[in-house]
């Protein structure tokens, strides 16, 4: 493939925010979709798109169309996922990647039967700030990585009726924040063994505030904490024998950090601007793995993305947080 034509799926702040960043990277966007011609035809106004379409099966029925960005509420990433695979599309769906780890399964098994690139839209992977870390991290100079902290903690919308606080919507703290940092543990330290997870509910039964601590192979050790309701720090630290990287609000992304030596001394220091949001970059990746022919991320690969769905039920399980219309 050489030009590669994306669509969007739903018009939503999070499609603003990744279609600009296509504009910034110079990518072709050749249609949105939505419930509405009027939120469509606004959308396609604001960016330039050729088409605008009042529906996602007209979208995905675009011949003009190779890959769609999924950017409706978790609740039905699922569905509009699988809209989009079973008209022959391409798909990168906006994290988390379902609702549950079942859901997950089902979406890669049929991109793999229909030939299809599946591939969760979890940004902060693509990043030079995390492709550094990652270098850093395999050369050693971190020594061995026994630890991951990080928090991903804003205040939010407290209306009962917002998406964040709709259950049916698969709103709360953690499939809109505790996902970043769940997936970075995942990243730097492989799935976990145990998890153990406490959290708070709020007056609709989502969560408000979660807290994880996570083992993983070599006795390693994860924790993080996600709140709808506080804003922190939003920082992360990767902790080795040797040396710990500190990354800088907003960690999961386009950042600073520093690696900093066990005795306390700064061993470099990392500041590389990057244009727009940065969101660009897993939509140059995706285009990448389509020339090449590949249907699963080398920085995330599909498997990955149905565990990390398996993770975040288990942390739901414990905090008892059900949403409604699934089996668990």
């Amino acid at each position: 493939m050489t030009d590669i034509r994306w669509g969007i799926l739903a018009t939503g702040g999070i499609a603003h925010m990744f279609t600009s960043d296509l504009r910034t990277a110079g990518l072709d966007v050749a249609a949105v979709g939505s419930r509405s011609q009027a939120s469509a035809d606004s959308f396609a106004h604001e960016f330039e798109i050729p088409r605008a379409y009042d529906s996602y099966e007209s979208l995905v029925a675009d011949p003009d169309v190779d890959i769609v960005y999924v950017a409706s509420p978790h609740a039905f990433h699922a569905e509009h996922a699988a809209l989009a695979l079973n008209a022959g599309k391409h798909v990168l769906v906006e994290k988390a990647l379902t609702l549950t780890q079942p859901q997950a399964a089902t979406l890669r098994d049929l991109a793999a039967q229909k030939n299809l690139l599946l591939m969760e839209a979890m940004w902060t992977r693509y990043l030079p700030v995390m492709i550094r870390v990652h270098a850093l991290i395999r050369s050693g100079a971190l020594g061995e990585v026994r630890s991951v902290i990080a928090d991903h903690t804003q205040a939010l919308p407290t209306d009962p009726s917002h998406r964040l606080n709709a259950l049916e919507l698969g709103g709360g703290a953690l499939l809109d924040l505790g996902v970043y940092p769940v997936s970075f543990a995942h990243d730097i330290l492989a799935a976990p063994e145990t998890i153990t997870a406490t959290g708070r509910l709020g007056d609709t039964g989502a969560d408000t505030e979660v807290v994880v601590t996570m083992t993983h192979a070599g006795e390693a050790i994860s924790t993080s904490i996600s709140s709808s309701r506080t804003a922190g720090p939003n920082e992360a630290h990767i902790l080795g024998t040797e040396a710990r990287i500190d990354l800088d609000p907003v960690w999961y992304t386009a950042t600073t950090f520093r690696l900093v030596g066990r005795d306390g001394h700064l061993i470099e220091s990392y500041d590389t601007p990057v244009a727009g949001r940065g969101m660009q970059y897993e939509a140059l990746a995706a285009e990448q793995y389509l020339r090449e022919g590949r249907i699963s991320s080398e920085l995330e690969p599909i498997d990955e993305s149905v565990a990390i769905m398996g993770t975040l039920d288990e942390i739901r399980r414990q905090i008892g947080v059900r949403y409604p219309g699934v089996d668990r």
